[in-house]
């Protein structure tokens, strides 16, 4: 079974910056897409940025791109992001998610594509 688990979440200042990170266990070598998403108060979850571990290929949202800043450590299975610049608008539940990438196809930001997810970490933005 995948288990998920996020930290680095806490409160900022706009403009400055926040590395989240998220350990996977339980799941075995092979391609997967490892995305992150968040959910602000009264909106829908939405992708923030997907990484094909395959290929380490990154796809960003318009939203945070040229800010925020994918990476993996596969000796440590372990996603991270780093957000720079934040906003008041970033303020989210953060939350990472991982799929089976079969296909080798490009990874997508649709949450329903998704089945293991982490438990989330707060960010607040304050201005």
């Amino acid at each position: 079974q995948v288990q998920l688990v996020e930290s680095g979440g806490g409160s900022v200042q706009a403009g400055g910056s926040l590395r989240l990170s998220c350990v996977a266990s339980g799941y075995s070598y092979g391609r997967w897409c490892m995305s992150w998403f968040r959910q602000a108060p009264g909106k829908e979850r939405e992708g923030v940025a997907t990484t094909y571990t395959g290929s380490g290929s990154t796809y960003y949202a318009d939203s945070v791109k040229g800010r925020f800043t994918a990476s993996q450590d596969n000796a440590k299975n372990t996603l991270y992001l780093q957000m720079n610049s934040l906003k008041s608008e970033d303020t989210a539940i953060y939350y990472c998610a991982a799929v089976r990438n079969w296909s080798g196809g490009s990874c997508v930001l649709f949450r329903d594509k998704y089945n293991y997810w982490g438990q989330g970490t707060q960010v607040t933005v304050s201005s």
